[in-house]
């Protein structure tokens, strides 16, 4: 947790964390939750941006999760980022929430964040969808980022990235899936375009996971990097191997940030 008060010194613009109670096929099930560590560090912090990389919005129910979102943008006077996903582990969602198949997760997905902006955005909602329902519900204060916090959105598929160019703020594409990066910005891009908001849509590369190069290595992250740049990114998501991560931190501050 000391590490993100070193990474806003060093000039990081913002720290995401996973949101899992459960890893299943990933590793150990030991987690924080997510949005509470949130708010501990919002209180440790003064500059740096605070979200989740991403939440499964289908997880929880989409009222509370707006209202706990709202109250940390409050709390880190307009520093939290929602990360938007549907959810891909079968263990955490048997084990606390509700478990459907992919086209099911998406649609509540959409529609969950169509309620999570309601409330956000309206004085009074009454909503009455196909998986999530809302009456005389009033969420106050709002946020502190107006129109609302940045929407994060980590999702590969096309539905997933469609839904990133109707209402994500930052997308991020990974050159590393069976997706060709520049196909998935395309699918992003043209949707946002139908709604009027091409210019309202960035994007972000990613350096690979520490689960794919346990070691940090200065070159591969410079490579991604530059990956990035060509590709159009505006942002770029650093992930650091968990057994050196403040050395990496720093290197990366030092040797890779000031070039780009």
């Amino acid at each position: 947790m000391t590490s993100v008060a070193e990474a806003e010194d060093l000039g990081f613009w913002g720290f995401v964390m996973p949101d899992h109670y459960m890893w299943g096929r990933m590793g150990g099930d030991a987690t924080l939750e997510t949005w509470t560590a949130l708010a501990f560090l919002a209180a440790r912090t003064k500059k740096i941006k605070l979200g989740t990389l991403v939440t499964p919005i289908p997880f929880r129910p989409p009222g509370i999760l707006a209202k706990t979102v709202s109250t940390l943008d409050i709390i880190s006077n307009g520093r939290t980022v929602l990360g938007v996903g549907a959810g891909w582990s079968p263990t955490e969602f048997e084990g606390y929430s509700v478990w459907d198949p992919p086209k099911i997760r998406v649609e509540k997905t959409e529609e969950g964040l169509q309620l999570i902006l309601k409330l956000w955005h309206e004085p009074k909602v009454d909503f009455n969808g196909k998986y999530y329902h809302a009456k005389g519900a009033v969420l106050e204060p709002k946020t502190v980022q107006k129109p609302h916090p940045p929407l994060l959105f980590g999702g590969t598929g096309t539905r997933m990235l469609r839904m990133a160019g109707k209402y994500g703020d930052i997308c991020m594409i990974s050159p590393f899936g069976e997706r060709d990066p520049e196909e998935a910005k395309k699918i992003v891009l043209d949707e946002a375009r139908r709604h009027n908001r091409a210019t309202k849509v960035s994007f972000a590369g990613i350096a690979p996971l520490p689960q794919q190069n346990p070691k940090y290595d200065r070159r591969m992250y410079e490579d991604a990097v530059e990956k990035a740049v060509r590709l159009g990114c505006e942002y770029f998501v650093a992930p650091f191997p968990e057994g050196s991560y403040l050395d990496s931190m720093r290197s990366f501050a030092k040797a890779v940030m000031p070039e780009h």
